[in-house]
């Protein structure tokens, strides 16, 4: 075999064990019980290692320089080259010895969470989460000194490649400059108006999921290569061929969990759509998570919140839940599916407030790897920044800093690209609706095909042969930015035209 081809066969075995890894962590969140947790993390924590052992093999720096003398590789293939240095180097820079402690602890350190989130204990999982801290401070070192970038960069490269603190600082500052003034604004507009009706309930979580699979299926989500869970937190994992959604459901309110599933499908519907041919190498995965939760925000909120969608799914949800009268009418839908609230919790936020969410936390953990913020102080950070973002303060830690799994799973980095993701959503439906005018009546009856074909031609199949940046260009004609989202919000939300 040529170098390439080597390195090919390398790559698609590693494929195949991150998929394994993505089943286990999909079990571990939806299906485990507690007291399979020390033998999860030990199963994790063996392929991790198996997979690092592949990427620091000392035969591959000879490998790449001979492959990248292949002049007879393909286009797709120098990008799979390309990526594969990228992961290589950011395996190398770690010992076997600091990955190995790192899963055990953010393992250990998720399980504590559980407990201590409806514990409303902070307490509890401070001094797990302090070691897990200094474990992803010392990786983040250890990698900014082989990547040559900052601590914070080298961790959000494992999810933005190519992401820098410059380039995310200026967009949030950008958002910060009219969002809360644009977030005052609607909530005077709508607290004018007379206030949507609320269904009636409760409503039974068999009914819940039955609807949520109607409209996962008039999506394009195909349940021969997928199924739907419930979970803490939800969110989309296992496989291209394997697509694993959870949900979490309340018996007093449907459209949560409804919303949720919603968002998770654009993420499945991502996986789906990515080039089969090149399914286990680097190149064909997703670029990176900007443009991934770019797809779950499109269908949920660009899409699912559109008074197209909700002239489509109020019969549906009418017929399923039994309803009757002008709370289940299109109109009051959707007047309650854009409500914009100061609320406390970013999954349930608003499309409006939601950045501003997203912003604290990338403040904080910023802040906490670079060793400006002491974990004793992170509640009250948290309890302040969200007061000067959203304009409300959470009155425990169980809605404050305990909220979300990320950092408790050891996910530092990861944060921003939520709200980029909200970016890119809104820049990205805005062009594919321009570009195909079959878009919007097709939500309108149910059928997502004309925007799934856009989205698959311009995004999904783009994978990552190559930058996010580039896709966003030839996608939409411009860099990321966020005058489109701007735009998006005062047509939705202000009536402007």
């Amino acid at each position: 075999m040529t170098a390439y081809d080597q390195l090919e066969t390398r790559f698609g075995r590693i494929g195949s064990l991150k998929q394994v890894m993505s089943v286990l962590e999909w079990d571990h969140a939806a299906m485990m019980p507690v007291g399979g947790a020390a033998a999860r993390a030990d199963q994790v924590s063996t392929v991790e290692l198996v997979v690092h052992e592949l990427l620091t093999d000392p035969r591959l720096p000879d490998l790449f320089d001979e492959a990248a003398g292949q002049n007879e590789l393909e286009l797709w293939q120098r990008a799979n080259l390309a990526e594969m240095r990228r992961i290589v180097r950011h395996a190398g820079a770690v010992t076997e010895r600091l990955l190995d402690a790192r899963v055990r602890q953010a393992h250990e350190c998720e399980m504590i969470w559980r407990t201590a989130r409806p514990a409303n204990d902070f307490a509890l999982v401070k001094p797990s989460l302090e070691r897990l801290l200094g474990l992803v401070r010392e990786t983040a070192q250890a990698k900014a000194s082989v990547l040559g970038c900052s601590p914070y960069e080298a961790l959000l490269d494992e999810f933005e490649p190519g992401g820098t603190v410059a380039e995310i600082d200026a967009l949030f500052e950008a958002l910060v400059a009219f969002l809360p003034q644009t977030i005052t604004a609607i909530i005077e507009r709508q607290a004018a108006a007379p206030a949507p009706l609320q269904p009636a309930g409760p409503f039974t979580i068999a009914a819940q999921r039955d609807v949520a699979i109607r409209f996962m299926q008039a999506i394009g989500f195909d349940f021969e290569h997928g199924r739907l869970d419930i979970s803490a937190h939800p969110f989309c994992g296992g496989t291209p061929d394997d697509v694993r959604i959870t949900t979490r459901y309340r018996e007093d309110d449907f459209s949560r969990a409804l919303m949720g599933v919603l968002h998770e499908t654009g993420h499945a519907m991502y996986e789906r759509g990515l080039p089969k041919a090149w399914q286990r190498q680097p190149v064909g995965k997703a670029r990176g998570m900007s443009i991934h939760e770019s797809q779950s925000l499109l269908i949920e909120m660009q899409a699912c919140r559109s008074p197209e969608f909700l002239t489509f799914a109020a019969p549906l949800l009418r017929e399923t839940f039994g309803g009757s009268g002008p709370a289940w009418e299109p109109e009051n839908l959707y007047r309650l599916n854009t409500r914009v609230r100061r609320s406390l919790i970013r999954v349930d936020a608003d499309e409006a407030t939601y950045p501003a969410h997203v912003i604290l936390r990338y403040r904080l953990e910023k802040a906490m790897i670079a060793g400006d913020l002491v974990l004793d102080d992170l509640p009250g950070a948290w309890r302040d920044g969200l007061r000067e973002l959203v304009g409300i303060a959470p009155p425990d830690d169980r809605d404050g800093c305990l909220q979300d799994i990320h950092w408790y799973a050891g996910l530092w980095g990861y944060f921003p690209t939520y709200t980029m993701g909200a970016l890119s959503a809104a820049q990205l439906f805005e062009a594919a609706t321009r570009a195909d005018q079959t878009i919007l009546p097709g939500i309108a009856s149910g059928d997502f095909s004309a925007l799934m074909r856009w989205l698959k031609r311009e995004v999904h199949e783009r994978a990552s042969a190559t930058s996010t940046r580039q896709i966003m260009i030839d996608a939409t004609g411009a860099p990321l930015s966020v005058d489109a989202f701007r735009r998006h919000l005062e047509r939705r939300y202000l009536g402007v035209v």
